[in-house]
Formats: structure tokens, sequence, C-alpha cells
């Protein structure tokens, strides 16, 4: 069977072009080359850096945790806008090695957001962050009047 019966649908129709696989095959050969050499580390000049991050609950409030090592707290914008909160922000990286007759310097950077939609209403006057060891920690007091106005819905059987 050759390569271009693979690229035909039941009815003989060129569904795929043979330079896709080519290209895809290309990208994830030069993905595993650079993370090799690199130590693991993506040094290109594009790269995609989402924090991963945890929200917890509580009756008082919400706390949302953000992993985000190698960044500055300088590097970082937190914005609260109704019950949508907004983490962004550059992550940049250098590397550098020296030896006796080798030198490499390699810098990359790029940016990252991540949106959440709370739970509940907030209160935005009461907000904090702090930034320790690469964590973002951000705590949302509730809005305590926010949740007096939420009407529960009685479900009858029919």
């Amino acid at each position: 069977m050759a390569l271009r019966d693979l690229t035909k649908d039941s009815k003989g129709r060129n569904f795929l072009s043979i330079r896709e696989p080519l290209q895809i095959f290309q990208k994830d050969f030069n993905s595993l080359f650079d993370h090799f050499f690199n130590g693991g580390m993506d040094l290109s000049s594009e790269f995609r850096f989402a924090p991963e991050m945890d929200v917890s609950e509580t009756e008082q409030e919400i706390i949302v945790k953000a992993d985000i090592p190698g960044v500055e707290e300088k590097d970082i914008d937190e914005s609260l806008t109704d019950d949508l909160l907004t983490v962004k922000g550059e992550k940049k990286m250098e590397k550098e090695e020296k030896e006796e007759n080798f030198y490499r310097m390699e810098r990359s950077h790029g940016s990252f957001q991540r949106c959440i939609q709370l739970p509940s209403k907030v209160d935005q006057e009461k907000v904090k962050a702090s930034f320790k060891n690469g964590v973002l920690t951000i705590t949302l007091p509730k809005n305590k009047e926010a949740d007096k106005n939420v009407k529960k819905i009685e479900v009858k059987k029919s």
C-alpha cells in the first residue's frame, strides 16, 4: 500500500496532503530534540505557559493559588471584574552555559493569562494578594449581601 493511498477517503478523494503529516512529524521531532538537549526546558522564542491554579472555597472566602515559578512579582497583574478573576503576566527565561571553549546564552519570553469565573460575588474592597516562593495567593472575601439575594427554586415532581 502506497502512502498516497493512506490519504484518501472511502470514495478515493484526497483529504490530506503529504505535506501535513511531514510537518507534524518535523514539529514533534524538533520539540523532542529541544527537550533532550535543553535539559527539559523549552527555550524556543515562543513558548506557552499557563499557570496551574487551585480554587478553594469556605463559607467566608474564596482562595485562589497559582503556581508561577520563575516569574517576578512585578511581572504579574491580577484584576477582578464582577465575578471574573484574571491573572496575567510575562515569564522570562534565560539560560547561560560557560565552559573553557564553550559559551551559550539563550533567552526566551512569553505571556500568560488565566481567567476564573468565581462561584459567588466577592467584596472587591477586601481582596488581598500575596506572592511567595513562586506561588500567588489571592484571598477573595465573599460579599454577604450578594448571597442574600439568591432565591432558591423548588423543584416539584410532576
